[in-house]
């Protein structure tokens, strides 16, 4: 059963809704760039609305390993998720679960690439972007996420409840992840789109 991460919430009750629903991992953007970035004080509170056996997602993008240190002392995450240019060991220092974002082009060596963050929880196949981190809510070419890898794939960059049937089905993946094609506005998520969405992936 391929399970379903939902990024960038802002709002506890938003947050409530889409687990309700179904969602297995909710994500939490501590980027400042990004119009779903949250700070300390509603991150905690989305954690604490959320249910039993919901994942708690973090994601950063070069971060301040001071910044990192001090979410993770105020807010309970359980998986720590990297978006930017972080070495092995600068995902490792937390001693936490984490998972690795690599932008997919004709360029990239996944398998490479697997091997070098082989201590990773999962690799997150991202469309490929060379002036953004990722949520960019475009898909890119499926076909090159289909590398026999080691790691457990999540595969993101613009699925919404039109496409996931139809990538899900190509790529095989352990998981997908949406954050724009299932909101109503940057931030807010629109939880029939995210009924629509997991319906068609059991589907």
């Amino acid at each position: 059963m391929t399970k379903v991460k939902i990024c960038g919430f802002t709002n506890a009750e938003n947050a409530l809704q889409a687990a309700l629903a179904g969602v297995d991992a909710i994500g939490l953007v501590f980027y400042d760039k990004s119009p779903r970035h949250v700070n300390i004080d509603v991150a905690r509170e989305i954690v604490a609305a959320l249910p039993p056996f919901v994942n708690r997602v973090g994601l950063f993008v070069n971060a301040n390993p001071s910044l990192i240190d001090e979410v993770l002392c105020e807010v309970a995450l359980d998986t720590l998720q990297f978006h930017g240019d972080e070495t092995v060991n600068e995902c490792m220092q937390y001693d936490m679960p984490f998972i690795k974002s690599v932008g997919v082009s004709s360029e990239t060596d996944l398998k490479k690439f697997a091997n070098d963050f082989s201590k990773a929880s999962a690799l997150l196949l991202d469309s490929y972007s060379s002036n953004t981190y990722g949520g960019t809510g475009k898909p890119f070419d499926w076909s090159l996420a289909c590398v026999e890898i080691d790691l457990p794939v999540i595969l993101a960059g613009g699925l919404n409840p039109n496409n996931v049937a139809e990538a899900i089905s190509q790529v095989k993946p352990y998981a997908v992840d949406a954050s724009s094609g299932v909101e109503s506005a940057k931030g807010v998520k629109d939880i029939d789109k995210i009924k629509s969405f997991i319906i068609n992936i059991r589907s």
